[in-house]
């Protein structure tokens, strides 16, 4: 069926390649609350905010919450960064890709390649490891 969101696959093929994966891209990949929809930590809808240190060897991408959703932004950090890649490469919109739509994490080279699909583009970032950090918000679900 088109039009349909579905992690499955992509879940069910990360025993096969988690031995290829640095560990923080694992535990990253590996969380049980990343692709779990209804998860306050799951990375579906959140918004990117900010792409700090593109074209240097360390990076860091931060994501903003969702209050519907979300109770904490997510920072990622990007050690041996090797390539750096948005999609599309339009100037008018920067790294305004809208809400995260999907995630992977792949083995690739001597690290892992993290492809964010988004809403307007996707972004990919290609790395030795990664570190994601969650920060609380004083965001409300019930506000």
């Amino acid at each position: 069926m088109s039009g349909v969101l579905d992690p499955a696959r992509y879940v069910s093929h990360l025993p096969a390649i988690s031995g290829d994966l640095p560990p923080g891209a694992l535990a990253f990949a590996t969380d049980p609350d990343h692709y779990d929809f209804r998860s306050r930590r799951c990375v579906k809808d959140l918004v990117l905010r900010a792409v700090r240190g593109a074209g240097g060897e360390e990076m860091e991408v931060e994501f903003q919450h969702s209050c519907w959703k979300h109770d904490e932004d997510l920072l990622i950090r990007y050690a041996g960064v090797s390539g750096f890649v948005i999609d599309p490469a339009d100037e008018d919109l920067g790294t305004d890709l809208g809400a995260v739509v999907l995630d992977e994490i792949l083995p690739h080279g001597a690290g892992c390649s993290h492809e964010i699909a988004c809403r307007e583009g996707t972004l990919t970032i290609f790395c030795r490891d990664l570190q994601a950090v969650w920060t609380k918000t004083a965001c409300s679900r019930d506000s």
